[in-house]
């Protein structure tokens, strides 16, 4: 019986259908409660939308808690866990088919505790037992179906499964049936309980790893070269990126290729790096007209994406683009990182600042058909003579480009770029210029039109974290174009966190919706928000936010530090329910939270001159060596700050009047450059708290104005260049090797 449930599950499928939503877009509850059901669980007490997606499925669904734990362990009942989130497409049909199935449901509420799990509120439970899918099929992905014993060890799980047997793959029914039988011999179900304990130990190793920090460990510039080396063996040279098909943008790899570039001057990895970036936003996967990319490409050359937005990936995404535009001085790429921000506080915002999470791929339950568009009414909307220039530009056809087996995107086109601008121009007796006003006009009549069809779904919850990485995002984008929308929206997606979803305490929770601020935060969510906070103090220099960072910084040492082998643990002393307690250093989706946790040490132990910060990053790094040298792909975010420790951050302190003239020309000088190891901070000797801030952050200890003009102090490696108050003077230093 195990062998033939564990052979169907190795052929499982992987579905990363991940996604995002609209501010405009009907809300969860309103989609829930505006059609009739006879079925209501408990859920419907929930705020996360994907939990209420499900709170009139037919199956007595519990949320994750003390309840569906007390009643398992009580009436001796397995535990069905089902974890996935509001934009996973294969969550969606596997709803429609087996949870809103009454036979399937009447089964699962007489033998099982059914328990539902939203993976954006609860990462540590995913981790967990996504890690024990992947130990028993091979594979992962959501829809997560796994099955626990009622002390909550795993010993059987898959992705998604139909409702009956097809595919080659064991129908839902059919499993649970079957383990029913397994449970209800006594057995068959011991044998079960040594399954789960062996596979809890399997968990435990994998997700529990602690290495013992090797003092003779190199963090040498030998280990960068390895990573750059590997990831030019890696390099699509034709299309672009790190991998064959699907494709996720490689976000970590462009920002470490461009760190390369800096430090050693080798064009190659500028050329990977800008090759990747042209072909990602060339294609299917950026959205032309309201700006802001996909969560991945199914295929080899960025066409065809899978339509979800997910709020990390534009984040982190503008942030790569800023810095592309810095180091090249390409306007394309100011635009494109200006354009995510357009979408992000256009349609991604609430009233008070928080940013939501994810917007749908799916919309009148098709997935991606808000984004497509058919010839004729492309011809109906534009006229014959731009339909034909974007016919040329983004390579629309009157059959459609869009390939799928979908039935329902026959015929569809997909906006994308296969020529550039020049030579279509050219073609059509424009200039460059022409053609390019011509397709701004073209695309907001289209986004116009677009916006008025019925929109995905939106999941408006905010998360601290991904709040955390736009907030840095919008931060840099100030740095970089000075433009005050942007130093505003950090602003207030920052108070937002720091103001909504703390606990009376000063404890950082996880999610906020439907105003309820749920569970304890993550070491990702601690990381990322402090390093927003070092972002945007400076960016603004209002010392609130420095001084917060250093506040949830000695916050988060309590909570996540191992004091046994050094590192942090992924979940809070506050955490409980656990089978592990689960540490991780590598990349994923989103940056290790660990890297992320590494680089606020790193810089607030600049700013702040606060060694033990320093000597906590050194010892981590050290300890995750080997990880780094083997597999460099994965650990880019620790390789980063190995990239700051060998390469002394530049420490930069400007004194002046903070509106000033002179003041705003040092600081476009400063940030008109990539430099990508430095530490600023700011000092108006006018203001009346000047000397305390002075003694709060040593960098600006003794600093002066110069000749009555803002003045730049640059040092490095515990020695200080003469004071500048040039801008030419001021790039030169900065950019002296």
């Amino acid at each position: 019986m195990k062998q033939l449930i564990y052979s169907a599950a190795t052929v499982a499928l992987v579905y990363f259908m991940v996604a995002s939503q609209h501010p405009v877009h009907q809300h969860a509850e309103e989609v829930i409660l505006s059609q009739e059901h006879k079925h209501t669980n408990k859920l419907i007490n929930e705020t996360s939308p994907y939990l209420l997606q499900h709170a009139q499925n037919p199956v007595d669904w519990y949320p994750w808690g003390e309840e569906a734990l007390a009643k398992a362990k009580r009436e001796n009942k397995p535990i069905f866990l089902s974890i996935g989130y509001a934009a996973c497409h294969w969550c969606h049909v596997m709803e429609r088919e087996s949870f809103e199935n009454e036979e399937i449901a009447e089964i699962l509420n007489k033998h099982f505790i059914s328990i539902k799990v939203d993976r954006e509120e609860r990462p540590d439970l995913d981790d967990i037992y996504m890690t024990a899918v992947v130990a028993i099929s091979g594979s992962g992905g959501w829809p997560m179906t796994i099955f626990l014993t009622p002390e909550l060890k795993p010993f059987y799980g898959g992705t998604y499964f139909p409702p009956d047997d097809k595919w080659g793959r064991v129908g839902f029914k059919n499993l649970i049936l079957r383990l029913i039988d397994f449970w209800q011999n006594d057995q068959s179900r011991t044998k079960l309980h040594q399954d789960a304990e062996t596979l809890s130990r399997i968990v435990e190793q994998r997700t529990s790893i602690s290495l013992p920090v090797d003092e003779d460990a190199q963090l040498s510039t030998d280990l960068l070269a390895n990573a750059s080396h590997q990831l030019e063996a890696a390099f699509d040279d034709k299309w672009g990126g790190f991998s064959s098909a699907p494709k996720f943008p490689p976000s970590n790899a462009v920002m470490f290729l461009l760190r390369d570039y800096f430090h050693t001057g080798n064009k190659r990895s500028l050329e990977m790096a800008t090759f990747t970036l042209d072909k990602m936003y060339e294609g299917g996967m950026y959205d032309h007209l309201a700006g802001g990319f996909h969560r991945y490409a199914v295929d080899q050359e960025w066409l065809v994406p899978h339509f979800e937005k997910m709020l990390y990936d534009n984040a982190q995404l503008a942030v790569v683009y800023i810095e592309a535009y810095q180091a090249t001085g390409n306007n394309k790429y100011a635009r494109i990182a200006q354009e995510i921000f357009d979408y992000e506080m256009t349609y991604m915002t609430n009233d008070s600042g928080g940013i939501y999470s994810t917007e749908d791929a799916d919309s009148q339950g098709k997935e991606g058909i808000f984004y497509l568009w058919k010839w004729d009414e492309l011809d109906g909307i534009l006229g014959k003579k731009e339909a034909d220039i974007i016919s040329r530009y983004y390579s629309t056809k009157k059959m459609g480009n869009f390939p799928s087996h979908e039935d329902y995107h026959k015929e569809f086109n997909i906006l994308h770029i296969r020529r550039d601008a020049a030579s279509v121009a050219k073609e059509l007796g424009m200039t460059e210029e022409q053609l390019k006003s011509t397709l701004s006009s073209i695309k907001k009549k289209l986004l116009e039109v677009r916006d008025k069809r019925a929109r995905p779904g939106l999941d408006d919850k905010t998360i601290t974290s991904w709040n955390g990485l736009m907030i840095s995002a919008f931060a840099r984008g100030y740095q970089v174009f000075a433009d005050k929308r942007y130093l505003s929206a950090a602003e207030r997606a920052a108070s937002f966190v720091m103001d909504k979803m703390r606990t009376e305490d000063g404890k950082l929770l996880r999610t906020h919706r439907a105003g309820a601020s749920k569970f304890h935060a993550y070491l990702e969510d601690y990381s990322y928000l402090i390093l927003a906070l070092v972002d945007l103090y400076e960016a603004g220099f209002d010392k609130k936010w420095l001084f917060s960072a250093e506040d949830l910084t000695e916050e988060m040492i309590v909570q996540f530090w191992d004091e046994k082998s050094d590192g942090l643990f992924n979940t809070s002393l506050y955490h409980k329910n656990l089978i592990v307690r689960t540490k991780s250093v590598n990349d994923s989706a989103i940056p290790s939270p660990v890297g992320v946790a590494i680089e606020s040490f790193l810089r607030l132990g600049k700013l702040l001159d606060k060694e033990d910060y320093l000597k906590k990053a050194r010892r981590v790094l050290k300890a995750n060596h080997p990880y780094m040298e083997k597999a460099p792909q994965g650990y880019l975010t620790l390789l980063m700050n190995v990239d700051y420790l060998i390469h002394s951050p530049k420490e930069i302190a400007i004194v002046g009047r903070k509106d000033s003239k002179d003041t705003k020309e040092l600081l476009k000088a400063i940030h008109s450059r990539f430099i990508p190891n430095r530490v600023i901070a700011f000092l108006d000797p006018s203001s009346p708290d000047a000397r305390e801030l002075a003694k709060k952050i040593p960098l600006l200890s003794g600093r002066e104005i110069i000749n009555g003009k803002a003045t730049v102090y640059v040092c490095e490696n515990f020695t200080c260049q003469l004071p500048v108050t040039s801008p030419e003077d001021l790039i030169n230093k900065l950019l002296a090797k």
